[in-house]
């Protein structure tokens, strides 16, 4: 076939629809053949991909072609992530329903997928608003509660006004609602819970498992968040009253040394101990402004440090002094039990606050360097906490003991008393799933006077979310007002009851969808359990650094809980994970909000899919960020059209031979391009295999065309079986960056089997090996010359040629050559004087 002009388009539609009408994409569980899953993270219908999305899911798709050529059966399927607030608003802005919203956005998005030639299985494509997939995750609540692991409470709650729904702690930002950065109020409500925290030993403990597989940065981030510390649990009476506060601390060590109570604003005590107080209003003011704050900032070490007495004392339990009790703002209910007995001599913040306060200070761990000398520290004389080890003062008959020592042997003493104990605590909090949105699946719960709350009988999921429901321009769910939906019977005893208005955490959604694409068509079961036992554990995983904490997490704690659910086998979902870098623009994260996408169609339309496809792996390792350019897209247009003329310009020469087949080259010319060939196979296998390096991958096989440029004339009449095996190892090198330009010039080589089946081409040591090497010449350790010589020559010989050098003559002329030293093929070292 005649090659003509590099035309992107439609050589793209053609191998689109062979593609397509072939299902070469489309997979089975076949046990017995080795698989490989790879998967992009969950995207949300938008309505429009821009490249950050392209370079994510590029990423993905190389992945998935070269596994599928090195011989695995790939599972690469994609799906839309389609409930939560961002549809609901759009729809309301647009004055739409959000499910109507949705499609629109799939279609458009799936058309742009489409259109860059991803090999997804589309057959296995869901999306999470629909009944037949939330149907499921609504059986799975079930028996979270049905094993206790689901349960409702009343607790503070960050509230978003704008949004009119409750927000985790981690979807608030610099105390701002992460999707309208409206100021995050604190509101009490009955909300449902996941125990997440009954799994936080094996979350942690797992991560050990993910070491090799997933970036240390975010092992750091989940073993943060998850927070275990170890320490104390103890008991502080409070003074003239019948009621005690309990403390967790992880300095028993430090007890002696407590001088006030810090508690935090949201802390149950509050209201009990500021009753009578002459300051209540104030009290009242200052606790409502600090349980409005962002929860990060409040445990910033850099927070300005504010609080307010309660008018009440608590018994240190060991001095049996009285201490203040205040409220502040750098104290949490989200860790320990929302009090702190306050060591100022030996913690910073403490220190900041007594500093600020005039509250008083006593050093109770003495520096080594001045128990040796007989001294004891005074606090009078800190002008920061000294938190370092140290040995025992001021602690009566724990005086002159390690501080780690003294730790447990003071909670020894505490616990004969019943005053303390050891404890460990977590800061991971139980995970909130209830939504007071209308776009979201219905929580599967009826409330009965009688009965109380009740579980939907499983034979009457799905509870559908109605399709006639109109969203309110105030943003607050119509599902309250909608009678036909809110009353119902009660399933155990018949009467008149009420269902759940609440919504799931759209977290809910994307928190097992990768276990449905391994059996998404499946009506009987959630989970078939011969396909996840075959696909499962997703094997490269692939998406941003800023699901580190909650999609990760969550995802991590689903499968441990289907796991003893009896659902899934799998332990962990994802065996390795790859966080791309973010795509900037004129310096910033591209994003509709900052207005600087650049959208992909523009640039299809103009240089092609390859071309886009080519550029965005080509700028940037993938984990690291990327600077858009334009220039840089009509680098990868060049570089692809240059090929095509290669192929164009030796067309009527070329066999349909397979990639690194030229074993017996006879001229120089033609060992150079095979050298060149099995090298840049070598080190294209290496870089995708280490860390996915597409870049150099894509840099090995440019020099590789340059090289074929150098030769082309030459060989094309005396050895056009050469040019046949370079070029078709450079269009398959290069076949998952670029697929349909590399399909369509393997087919003009001859071949009548599309690339898609062939397999990753392999190397040849030997042919490695050079006729002649580079040997550099030293003397007395600076350069003086370079020469060629066979491989491998007799070392008599390579000294010989080295010392004939007339440059190397010149500078060890008038003196003795003392020493030469032969590195084999490399360097020779004559050492004279």
């Amino acid at each position: 076939m005649a090659l003509g002009k590099y035309n992107p388009e439609s050589i793209e539609k053609k191998w689109q629809e062979i593609w397509k009408e072939s299902g070469c994409f489309e997979v089975e569980t076949e046990p017995g053949k080795p698989k490989y899953y790879v998967l992009e993270m969950f995207p949300y219908p938008s309505g429009k991909i821009h490249m950050g999305h392209v370079r994510n899911y590029s990423i993905g798709d190389v992945v998935a072609r070269f596994k599928a050529m090195q011989g695995f059966n790939v599972l690469h399927p994609m799906g839309w992530d389609a409930f939560g607030l961002p549809a609901e608003n759009a729809a309301i802005k647009h004055e739409t329903h959000p499910a109507e919203w949705t499609h629109q956005n799939i279609s458009e998005m799936r058309e742009q997928l489409q259109r860059l030639g991803y090999s997804y299985d589309w057959r296995r494509e869901l999306a999470s608003f629909r009944p037949e997939y939330y149907k499921w995750e609504q059986k799975f609540f079930l028996k979270f509660l049905e094993k206790g692991l689901a349960y409702r409470k009343n607790s503070p709650q960050n509230w978003c006004p704008d949004c009119n729904t409750v927000l985790a702690n981690e979807q608030v930002e610099d105390g701002l609602c992460w999707r309208c950065d409206s100021e995050v109020e604190q509101k009490d409500m009955e909300q449902w819970f996941l125990r997440i925290t009954d799994y936080a030993d094996e979350l942690l403990a797992d991560l050990d498992t993910l070491e090799d597989g997933w970036p240390e940065r975010v092992l750091t981030m989940q073993r943060n968040w998850i927070g275990k510390s170890y320490g104390a649990e103890l008991t502080f009476q409070v003074k003239d009253m019948d009621q005690t506060i309990d403390v967790f601390t992880t300095r028993p060590d430090t007890l002696f040394g407590a001088t006030f109570m810090s508690i935090a604003a949201e802390h149950p005590m509050v209201d009990v101990l500021t009753a009578d107080a002459d300051n209540k209003a104030d009290i009242d003011v200052f606790v409502k402004n600090i349980r409005d704050m962002d929860r990060i900032k409040r445990g910033a070490d850099d927070l300005e440090k504010e609080g307010i007495f309660t008018g009440k004392y608590c018994v240190n339990p060991v001095t049996g002094k009285d201490i203040p009790i205040y409220i502040a703002n750098f104290v949490l209910m989200g860790y320990g039990t929302g009090a702190v007995m306050a060591v100022p001599a030996h913690d910073q913040r403490d220190f900041e606050f007594a500093t600020k306060y005039a509250l008083p200070m006593q050093a109770v761990i003495n520096p080594p360097e001045l128990q040796e000398k007989g001294e004891i520290l005074n606090a009078a004389d800190l002008d920061a906490a000294y938190t370092a080890p140290g040995f025992m003062i001021n602690s009566g008959d724990f005086d002159g003991m390690e501080n780690e020592a003294a730790k447990k042997a003071i909670v020894e003493h505490l616990d004969q008393s019943g005053k303390g104990k050891m404890a460990v605590n977590y800061r991971l909090r139980d995970w909130n799933v209830s939504r007071q949105r209308f776009w979201g699946a219905p929580i599967p719960i009826i409330y009965c006077e009688d009965c109380g709350a009740v579980p939907v009988p499983e034979d009457q999921l799905p509870v559908l979310l109605p399709a006639n429901a109109q969203v309110r321009k105030d943003g607050k769910s119509p599902l309250p007002q909608m009678e036909e939906f809110v009353n119902c019977e009660c399933p155990t005893c018949g009467k008149a009851a009420r269902r759940e208005t609440d919504t799931f955490d759209t977290f809910f959604e994307s928190s097992w969808y990768y276990m449905r694409f391994c059996d998404p068509r499946n009506t009987e079961e959630a989970l078939g359990v011969e396909h996840l036992d075959y696909w499962m554990n997703v094997d490269q995983y692939i998406g941003g650094i800023e699901h580190a904490i909650l999609h990760l997490l969550y995802s991590r704690f689903f499968t441990k809980a289907l796991r003893d659910f009896g659902f899934v086998s799998a332990s962990e979902p994802f065996s390795n994970l790859l966080t791309q870098g973010m795509v900037l623009k004129d310096g910033g994260k591209m994003s509709k909000s900052k207005g600087n996408v650049v959208d992909p169609n523009s640039m299809i339309n103009e240089y092609g899919a390859d071309a886009t496809r080519l550029f965005i792996l080509f700028a940037s390792p993938p984990a690291k960020e990327l600077e858009w350019s334009d220039q840089g897209i009509d680098g990868a247009f060049r570089f692809l059209s240059r090929l095509w003329r290669l192929v164009e310009e030796v067309e009527e020469v070329l066999t349909p031979v397979m990639p690194t087949s030229a074993n017996k080259p006879e001229s120089d010319a033609a060992k150079k391009l095979r050298f060149k060939e099995h090298e840049t196979v070598k080190r294209a296998t290496r870089d995708i295999e280490n860390d996915f390096q597409f870049n150099t991958v894509i840099a090995a096989v440019m020099e590789l065309v340059n090289e074929m440029y150098h030769v082309k004339d030459e060989l094309k009449d005396a050895d056009p079986a050469a040019l046949s095996s370079a070029i078709a190892t450079a269009v398959t090198l290069l076949d998952p960056i670029a697929p349909h330009i590399c399909e369509e010039l393997w087919q003009a080589m001859g071949h009548d089997t599309p690339l898609t089946s062939q397999s990753w081409p392999t190397y040849d040591e030997s042919a490695l090996v050079k006729d002649e090497v580079t040997l550099v010449v030293q003397v007395n350790g600076k350069v003086r010359g370079k020469f060629q010589a066979p491989n491998n020559a007799p070392k008599d010989e390579v000294e010989s040629i080295a010392l004939g050098l007339e440059n190397v003559v010149k500078f060890v002329e008038g003196k003795t050559v003392r020493k030469v030293i032969v590195i084999p093929n490399k360097l020779v070292n004559i050492v004279a004087n």
